[in-house]
């Protein structure tokens, strides 16, 4: 099979078709990171988008699904510059073109990934097309107007998607917490639930009363696709509990919540995607690695008024990677402190951080 490939800019290669066949079209992002493909494809932060990764061999340890994020594969499509599959890791299940073909969804290798991310960085996030099969059925294609065609993602509602279809409960003996699941990965519920906390796990358009009705110790917002002006319930929520429980959010949950309180977004020229990216705390001035996956921040200065102070800044651009507020008990980070894939060195002092500020506002003997 051939794969071919358009950008609204009018390039188009081809290249090297594997996964299933079709023709998708969303944005094009690429990500840094060097290792943890499985993790990448199964973030549901990637819904709506094509997925490039930067680092130029992908595949080579195969598919094992240990380190999933959720049960299936989330971006339109995986763009790479070599493609293996003959892979011998000992936990591989299957091969990287097997999962792509379980999960229909197309993938292309053998094209300059160096090019477009250059691309991407210099125009900013692309609209793109991706054809994948026959060459007669593909090559003539008009993948570049197909990709013009599509509509921006802040049109789109993705959550709707990657929400769970119903509450459930995560039990544990701590303070109780209701989560909205924005599109959360496993792994933040993993740190949660080792920390003991009492996850009452909601919908992404779950109600107010919905939320009172689990008796929240706090209020946690997941991370999540999509430009978060749209999450109108989850904005509300945020709005009627502010001041009466602390609020927590992790990437688009930290948008959300910044947006409750009175401050502002705006949409990155092509985001953060990868495993090292540099944050700046500036109560403790040390520099964290972080991983993080996002297209939307919080705008400097928009927070002024509004109770939050700014605690930690992206080193590369200036952009706000961390808030808080003692008088609304809020914290919220924009990274992904969980990691997987990616560095681990903000996992304990962020959830740390969430286990004193609870235990300070849980009384004695009590659940909240």
């Amino acid at each position: 099979m051939i794969g071919v490939l358009g950008l609204e800019d009018g390039t188009r290669v081809e290249g090297i078709g594997f996964g299933a066949p079709g023709v998708v079209s969303g944005e094009l992002v690429f990500t840094t990171i060097m290792s943890g493909y499985e993790e990448a494809l199964t973030d549901p932060s990637y819904h709506g988008q094509m997925l490039m990764f930067t680092y130029p061999l992908q595949g080579n340890y195969g598919v094992s699904g240990d380190d999933f994020q959720s049960d299936k594969m989330w971006p339109k499509a995986m763009v790479s510059r070599e493609y293996w599959n003959r892979p011998t890791h000992y936990r591989s299940g299957r091969t990287l073109n097997q999962f792509l073909l379980d999960e229909d969804k197309p993938g292309i290798c053998s094209v300059d990934t160096r090019m477009l991310t250059l691309k991407v960085r210099t125009n900013g996030v692309l609209r793109a097309t991706l054809a994948v099969g026959e060459k007669s059925e593909v090559s003539d294609l008009d993948v570049v107007q197909m990709a013009r065609s599509q509509p921006d993602i802040s049109a789109q509602d993705l959550l709707g998607d990657v929400t769970c279809t119903g509450p459930y409960r995560i039990k544990g003996p701590g303070p109780r917490i209701a989560l909205l699941d924005l599109g959360i990965k496993r792994n933040i519920l993993k740190s949660l639930s080792s920390r003991g906390f009492d996850i009452h796990v909601l919908p992404a358009h779950a109600s107010i009363s919905e939320i009172e009705a689990t008796e929240p110790g706090s209020l946690f917002l997941s991370n999540g696709p999509g430009d978060p002006e749209r999450a109108n319930k989850a904005i509300d929520a945020v709005k009627h509990f502010a001041g009466q429980i602390p609020i927590f959010g992790i990437c688009l949950g930290h948008q959300i919540i910044s947006l409750a309180v009175g401050a502002e977004t705006f949409k990155l020229k092509f985001g953060h995607h990868g495993g090292n990216q540099p944050v700046k705390d500036l109560e403790k001035k040390i520099v964290y690695i972080t991983s993080q996956n996002h297209n939307f921040a919080v705008v400097p200065g928009s927070e002024e008024g509004t109770g939050l102070k700014i605690t930690q800044l992206n080193a590369n651009d200036g952009t706000v990677e961390g808030i808080k507020s003692d008088k609304l008990d809020i914290l919220a980070v924009q990274y992904h402190p969980e990691a997987h894939p990616g560095p681990l060195c903000t996992e304990d002092p962020f959830f740390a951080s969430v286990q004193r500020m609870l235990k300070r506002k849980t009384p004695a003997g009590g659940r909240r």
